[in-house]
């Protein structure tokens, strides 16, 4: 296995358009790293230049030490798992896999093992002389990463695998790639525009946007300490809520105030906000951290009561989400199913001030988190 840089690599093209823009990024070995971001946010590209599929404009890109800008893909050392399949829909399911070593020339005996070895890691033992045509989806794409696996590559290079698949398919293939990556200590770099797949998959998440590169960090971080605007309203579903709010000063304590809402704002985070009293801020609150009026008394440091005129509910099972308008704001929260609340209802609730987060709202960076 092998790790990458990437030092300024950029893509634009012919009409001018820049696809990425000045991209750094250091891949350590066996790391497992995820390109998320809307659709033309450059994570294809970017994958495809590290593929060898599209040209790199500016920058270097190295594979184990080697600049490999103007190797040809072949000859890199990688493996691309494509979210087609990219099946031969002629050959069987053994062939399919033993393709990329024939190619090689690899003796016989050695395709032979090395296809069973993966086909046993995939499950794929008893569908071999299967041809495509007779598989399910899932079953075509734990092929397709069985030809990747055959293949023994630096680097996996994993392009939106799993979107044609069902959700029940979806997530049993997730925990499939997440137990392979521990048994073959593999270097992958996966592509995805769904963000529950980049949480619950990546050891780090490189978050892109119009082709630069937002955030680089661990799910958690990502989560708990976004650093703008834009990779908090990304990463976590439902996303954040956003209040246009005044931060003033009373009794000695900063507030943030929203229509006729006030809330004050926890000690360790006034100092970050002390420049901006009497200035209009975005405030952020995830809808787990909204808290119904029955749980105030858990341990929590929670802001003062907010009420909320129910707009769309929606039982999720256990639980429930609502959506809601507050003055000065719309909120959503998740709540219990037992509670009777429903749309058109009132309800209290409040925030968790320690869970806060607070942006600038010229520039959408964030002040505090």
């Amino acid at each position: 296995m092998a790790g990458l840089t990437l030092e300024h690599v950029g893509k634009k093209y012919p009409n001018g358009y820049e696809g990425v823009k000045d991209f750094n990024l250091e891949i350590a070995d066996k790391e497992f790293i995820i390109f998320v971001g809307p659709s033309g946010c450059g994570k294809s590209t970017t994958l495809r230049m590290i593929a060898g599929l599209e040209d790199i404009t500016s920058g270097t890109l190295k594979i184990d030490g080697r600049v490999v800008n103007d190797v040809e893909p072949k000859d890199r050392d990688i493996a691309m798992v494509f979210q087609n399949y990219a099946l031969y829909p002629h050959m069987t399911v053994y062939e399919n896999m033993a393709f990329p070593l024939r190619l090689r020339k690899a003796p016989q005996d050695q395709i032979d093992k090395i296809v069973h070895d993966a086909a046993r890691i995939l499950d794929l033992e008893k569908l071999l002389d299967r041809k495509p045509s007779a598989l399910s989806g899932g079953q075509r794409q734990r092929v397709a990463m069985g030809r990747a696996i055959a293949r023994q590559p630096k680097v996996f290079l994993m392009d939106e695998p799993l979107s044609n698949l069902d959700a029940k398919l979806r997530v049993q293939m997730r925990a499939e790639i997440s137990k392979l990556h521990q048994r073959l200590g593999a270097t992958i770099i996966y592509v995805t525009h769904d963000q529950t797949e980049a949480m619950t998959l990546g050891t780090r998440i490189v978050v892109m946007k119009d082709g630069v590169m937002q955030q680089v960090d661990t799910p958690a971080k990502l989560y708990s300490e976004p650093c703008n605007l834009f990779v908090a309203g990304f990463i976590g579903s439902p996303q954040m809520n956003f209040i246009d709010a005044t931060v003033g000063e009373a009794a000695g304590h900063l507030t943030l105030t929203f229509g006729k809402n006030t809330i004050t704002v926890p000690d360790s985070k006034a100092a970050a906000l002390k420049p901006y009293v009497g200035k209009v801020v975005i405030a952020g609150i995830r809808p787990e951290d909204v808290v119904e009026e029955h749980e105030y008394a858990e341990n929590k440091k929670l802001s003062e009561p907010i009420e909320a005129v129910v707009t769309v509910y929606e039982l999720l099972g256990s639980e429930a989400m609502i959506y809601g308008d507050v003055d000065g704001g719309a909120i959503s929260a998740h709540i219990s199913a037992t509670n009777p609340v429903r749309t058109g209802n009132r309800i209290k609730v409040a925030f968790d001030v320690d869970k806060l987060h607070v942006f600038d709202k010229d520039t959408e960076l964030a002040i505090v988190h």
